[in-house]
């Protein structure tokens, strides 16, 4: 069960941490939204909210310059997060697949044990996710939904082809959402259902001459 936990986690980092250049697809965000997924906005002041939380949490560290330095893209990490788990809800929706309050709390209290403490796993998760305590409860119930979505789906994370399967699901939730993400923050990929960075419908890759290309890259 651990192991399909970190390898649940493992999925979910990839799926939305990654940052490649991509392509612009679609019209910009409505004012006032850092992206509108399925018709409903994330505001700019939500977005704002959880990155100032989490800066607040490394202020408090012994290690604080260091935790800032290392998370220099928080706010399009944080979007990144948000889309992401509004597909995934979207996509355990379509399969019947709920995440109840019993669950994560006793998840929660596991995880803490093995961390040893409830003080030692806040600070791990700020160190190693960029999380805020108040943004803990989030990620473990992200986990544990990716896991019974995999299992509904008769899919073995812990295996390219499970991997592959749920991948296929989440796209499928991504394109249906119809994601419009603020330029400011980079685009939308259903298919490796990630945030990238955003590139211009003006700016144009010359792909002729190879001397060119190189420069570019």
């Amino acid at each position: 069960m651990h192991r399909r936990r970190r390898t649940a986690l493992a999925l979910s980092a990839a799926l939305v941490a990654a940052a490649p250049l991509l392509a612009a697809c679609g019209s910009e965000a409505r004012p006032g939204a850092a992206a509108v997924v399925g018709g409903e906005r994330i505001e700019v002041a939500a977005l704002q909210s959880q990155v100032k939380d989490v800066r607040a949490a490394q202020e408090e560290s012994p290690e604080a310059a260091q935790l800032i330095k290392n998370t220099g893209r928080l706010g399009q990490i944080k979007l990144g997060n948000m889309i992401f788990d509004r597909v995934l809800e979207h996509a355990a929706d379509e399969a019947g697949v709920t995440v109840s309050r019993k669950e994560l709390q006793e998840t929660r209290a596991q995880v803490a044990q093995q961390r040893g403490g409830e003080k030692r796993f806040e600070a791990e998760a700020l160190e190693q996710a960029g999380l805020a305590p108040g943004q803990i409860d989030g990620a473990i119930r992200r986990e544990i939904l990716m896991n019974k979505l995999a299992q509904a789906l008769g899919a073995d994370l812990g295996t390219p082809q499970g991997q592959q399967k749920v991948g296929a699901t989440l796209t499928a939730a991504s394109k249906a959402l119809d994601i419009d993400v603020n330029p400011r923050y980079g685009a939308w990929d259903d298919t490796k259902i990630q945030l990238g960075e955003y590139k211009a419908p003006w700016i144009t890759q010359v792909t002729k001459e190879p001397q060119a290309v190189q420069a570019g890259a």
